[in-house]
């Protein structure tokens, strides 16, 4: 989705309930309807599977089958004429942060292209102070940009306080890496938030220095960032649930009728429990408790696992033991061809949470029978997830599925350990096209070449699923299939083909999967008697295109059991 759709979703309040022309003449029933005139592609099995006709009452599906059946056994059900177009179940969000969409609409998108425009620093400043004039904000006020990549801009370098100061020295400036991981603040935020020359590097994080001195030149990752992050100022209670709905918007209007905020604290988990009380969800939402607060959420009856209440969900409890490749913070089990992202050298990165501490607090989340999700992506980082899950007992004959999110520079002896321990990976090719120019020159061809290794996880029996990791890139669907069959780089090199997959699996990645992992698969993912009645409608079958051409599609409707919530019309 680009940058017009975006800022279009989020500033547009209308809830789009279009009903067809067919519907409106019908005056049948409008708790049964009857889909037919197009593809309809199930997603059950191994192989595409598709049937004439479905027939949903309320939220549920009541029949997948003949045409002419549906009709002779619902004959007062209104019809829903596809008009040729191709319909599957609802994409199913994997992983990404969904309070995210909702803070967008105060920060700036200072991405490199596709998501944005900027290109350097200069573009990046001029967007910043544009900002400031547009909002006629003052000097109290925070200006935040999003999306920031060091490697995608000219000067191929960080940004640094005197950067940022030489454009808005009164200001408190925060460019938040691409990542999400880490920001670079100007002098007044450094200073609003404590930093400075005495302040010492915290364990798992990362202070950039200015040359030859402790001074710090802006950058804050990992746990430098991340309590800092927590601590700045957020819009009022009011206007998050008045944005409730334009960031639920922006999940529909790309096919997703489930969305997962990646790593919720407690005013999260409560604001979006008061969204549900409230009845303001209208797609699912999972939320993934964070472990620096454990200690007031696990075994705290006011937070239920596992159970829907109006649409939310909380999932599982999230650990993050490393932080991005692409901004090397990732835990490594070699050194970066490049150094540190302060010019260290011989550097691996560094574990957010000690692999002792990590095993103790996973055996926890177990005991109190929380499924447990990992953020990892260097090996290093796996290897520690691996132990923790190993120390917690689980086997895979448990069925308790823990997952680790990105699980991007694994190797094949980890996977094994995956179907042992019955470890399912939610991957991230996207990343192959954004970064994968990046990952050769950090860490070699090899090693880069097996990031999100979907097909030899397929091989090996692994159930898996494919994110965007929003707001890492974009949410657009289209753009992951595109990735996961093709992995391409920005330069045009095939990062693992032997790694490609057909686009039946691309979509079981955004299907089925993550319903298994979420343990919804007798739920949703599927076109199937007793499912809910979740659909996306496409203009083009996916399984149709060329591989090539897989980016140019377009959803026309999103329903979520059994109701518009989405129409292009």
């Amino acid at each position: 989705m680009n940058t017009k759709t975006i800022l279009f979703v989020l500033l547009s309040a209308l809830f789009l309930s279009c009903q067809t022309k067919d519907k409106e003449r019908a005056g049948a029933s409008a708790s049964q309807t009857i889909f037919y005139g197009g593809d309809i592609i199930t997603m059950q099995g191994d192989t595409p599977q598709y049937v004439e006709a479905v027939v949903s009452e309320g939220e549920k599906i009541m029949f997948a089958g003949k045409k002419d059946e549906a009709f002779s056994r619902y004959p007062d059900a209104t019809p829903y004429n596809l008009n040729g177009n191709t319909m599957l179940p609802g994409f199913i969000d994997p992983h990404s942060h969904f309070m995210s969409a909702i803070r967008m609409v105060d920060q700036v998108n200072v991405a490199a292209p596709p998501v944005g425009d900027a290109t350097d620093i200069p573009s990046i400043m001029k967007k910043l102070v544009d900002f400031k004039k547009q909002r006629n904000l003052s000097d109290d006020d925070w200006i935040v940009g999003w999306g920031y990549d060091q490697d995608l801009i000219r000067e191929k370098r960080h940004i640094t306080k005197k950067d940022i100061d030489e454009y808005l020295p009164d200001s408190k400036v925060m460019i938040i890496h691409v990542s999400m991981h880490g920001a670079v603040l100007n002098s007044k935020a450094l200073e609003w938030a404590g930093i400075n020359a005495d302040t010492k590097t915290p364990e798992g994080g990362i202070i950039a220095r200015m040359p030859g001195s402790d001074e710090p030149a802006g950058l804050l990752m990992e746990t430098a960032f991340i309590p800092l992050f927590e601590k700045m100022p957020k819009p009022s209670e009011e206007k998050m649930m008045e944005l409730m709905k334009p960031a639920q918007m922006m999940y529909a209007a790309n096919g997703y009728t489930q969305a997962v905020e990646g790593f919720s604290f407690i005013q999260d988990m409560d604001l979006l429990m008061k969204a549900a009380a409230q009845d303001r969800l209208f797609i699912d939402i999972i939320s993934l408790p964070g472990f620096p607060e454990m200690d007031q959420w696990l075994g705290n009856p006011k937070y239920e696992f596992g159970v829907y209440h109006n649409h939310l969900k909380f999932g599982g409890g999230k650990f993050t033991i490393d932080g991005s490749p692409q901004g090397k913070t990732a835990y490594m089990c070699t050194p970066y061809l490049t150094g540190g992202p302060n010019g260290e050298k011989n550097w691996r990165g560094e574990p957010s949470i000690p692999r002792e501490q990590l095993a103790v607090m996973a055996k926890q989340m177990v005991d109190n029978n929380v499924q447990i999700n990992f953020h990892a992506n260097g090996c290093e980082a796996i290897n520690d997830a691996i132990y923790a899950i190993e120390k917690a007992g689980i086997t895979a004959a448990d069925d308790r599925r823990p997952v680790i999110i990105h699980s991007q520079f694994q190797t094949p002896a980890q996977l094994k350990k995956y179907v042992e321990l019955g470890i399912t990976p939610t991957y991230f090719t996207n990343h192959t096209f954004f970064w994968g120019d990046v990952h050769i020159m950090n860490m070699g061809m090899e090693i880069a070449s097996f990031i999100s290794p979907l097909k030899t996880a397929a091989e090996m029996g692994l159930v898996t699923s494919n994110h965007t990791d929003f707001n890492v890139t974009p949410l657009d669907p289209f753009f992951v299939l595109w990735t996961a069959v093709n992995r391409i780089t920005r330069k045009g090199i095939v990062l693992g083909e032997q790694e490609r997959v057909g686009i039946y699996t691309a979509l079981q990645n955004i299907t089925t999967g993550p319903a298994w992992q979420f343990f919804e698969e007798n739920r949703k993912g599927m076109i199937k008697e007793g499912m809910l009645a979740d659909f996306v409608i496409l203009k083009s079958n996916s399984l149709k295109q060329q591989i090539t051409d897989l980016r140019d599609n377009e959803v026309l409707a999103t329903i979520k059991e059994g109701e518009v919530i989405y129409s292009k019309q």
